[in-house]
């Protein structure tokens, strides 16, 4: 009885859907390869990813990517480099998942002196939420024919219509030669 009420509980749980990479409007191909990526700032697309959780609440910015392998040979994607570039020409390199938690957002207590052992405030990092991790892009390497997914994270407190994704580092598998850069705009435009 117990494990049919949790399942049916589990079942009323929204769970993150990864849509077909068609479906995003924000997305470039160069040799067989297509990526998408989709900015997640609003607490409704924040939901299905992160739960309560919108990491843009301690500016930390999720970039979903979508990344799609229509060519022959498999891409080696574990030396990936990821920058949000905004139309200032400035740029944000990205921040790996496990180090988000650290990240230094605007609500955060300022910190007291106490005698060593005494632990003052406290309360529960919610960058520390373990979806950060769980739903970050890790692949190393993408089969022909086959996709991966995951979010990308930026510390920042600007975002911007005229923003891009730049992302260097793939590289064909077998030949080991790199693959074009890509820049994404994030407007859609």
């Amino acid at each position: 009885m117990f494990l049919v009420v949790t399942a049916a509980g589990a079942a009323d749980k929204p769970t993150f859907q990864v849509k077909p990479i068609d479906q995003y409007a924000n997305k470039q191909t160069n040799e067989g390869v297509t990526i998408a990526a989709e900015v997640f700032t609003t607490d409704d697309q924040a939901k299905t990813a992160f739960g309560k959780l919108n990491p843009w609440h301690y500016n930390i910015l999720p970039v979903l990517v979508v990344l799609r392998n229509s060519g022959p040979n498999a891409i080696r994607v574990d030396k990936l480099h990821f920058e949000y570039a905004l139309p200032d020409h400035s740029k944000v390199d990205a921040t790996p998942a496990s180090d988000v938690k650290y990240s230094k957002g605007p609500n955060r207590p300022k910190a007291s002196v106490a005698p060593v052992g005494i632990k003052i405030g406290g309360g529960k990092n919610p960058l520390a939420a373990s979806e950060i991790e769980v739903r970050a892009f890790s692949a190393k390497m993408i089969p022909a024919g086959e996709t991966a997914s995951g979010f990308v994270y930026f510390e920042t407190d600007v975002t911007s219509a005229g923003a891009s994704l730049y992302i260097t580092g793939l590289q064909n598998a077998s030949t080991g030669k790199d693959l074009y850069y890509f820049e994404i705009p994030l407007s859609g435009r």
